[in-house]
């Protein structure tokens, strides 16, 4: 009976070695420090969770303001237009004023001359700008006794020498004149018979006189020298 006692004994006692050195594995486990990896993890992810928050919050705080420059943008660029759109109308209508006031003191008859005379006038460099009122029926020649008159109240324009020319016309009061081929001075052998001063009267034409340059027409104006028949 001792001897088995003595058996059983051993038996327990290294049972209880195996269990002690179990624990003692155990306890090693679980007093190692963690991994670098398995700490990092979570934080990395916090870190991005965290970034993509601020980016977010960044990205809907800039909206507004990129919205609000766009329209303050707008808003420049339709003001100026507007103030464009505005001013060109005064300026055009500042110009016209400025043009009307500087043929204001004349006729419509005195700036009609002198019109007609910048556009059809053979010579511009002229002393004076004589105007000649020539009723209708007055003979185209008055030297011919065959000449027929003018079917209409002429005008006709000359410079103070022969060699400024001439411009008879009649006006239409459309911006339109009627210029006769007529000269200042006839020459040739007389009498020149009816039909030939009736085919220069056929061949009139018919001419738009454009607005000229006012100061040019004032400066013409101040030359007029107007005499009847």
């Amino acid at each position: 009976m001792k001897k088995r006692t003595k058996k059983y004994s051993y038996s327990a006692l290294f049972l209880l070695l195996l269990l002690l050195t179990a624990c003692q594995s155990d306890q090693k486990e679980a007093a190692k420090p963690k991994s670098p990896e398995n700490e990092t993890a979570p934080q990395s992810e916090n870190e991005n969770s965290a970034s993509e928050t601020d980016t977010v919050k960044e990205e809907e705080g800039s909206m507004p303001a990129e919205e609000t420059s766009g329209e303050t943008k707008t808003e420049e660029v339709s003001s100026t237009v507007d103030k464009e759109d505005e001013t060109e109308p005064e300026e055009a209508a500042n110009a016209a004023e400025s043009e009307e006031d500087l043929l204001a003191d004349y006729s419509s008859e005195e700036v009609e001359y002198a019109r007609v005379w910048l556009q059809l006038g053979p010579n511009q460099e002229i002393d004076e700008l004589n105007v000649r009122l020539i009723p209708a029926g007055t003979p185209l020649n008055p030297d011919d006794e065959t000449s027929a008159g003018y079917p209409e109240d002429v005008i006709q324009l000359a410079g103070s020498r022969l060699v400024d020319g001439s411009v008879t016309y009649s006006g239409n009061g459309d911006g339109t004149v009627n210029v006769y081929n007529v000269p200042l001075r006839w020459d040739g052998q007389y009498p020149a018979g009816e039909q030939f001063y009736q085919d220069l009267i056929s061949n009139t034409k018919t001419v738009s006189i454009g607005t000229g340059n006012d100061e040019a027409i004032v400066k013409l104006i101040k030359k007029i020298k107007i005499s009847q028949g």
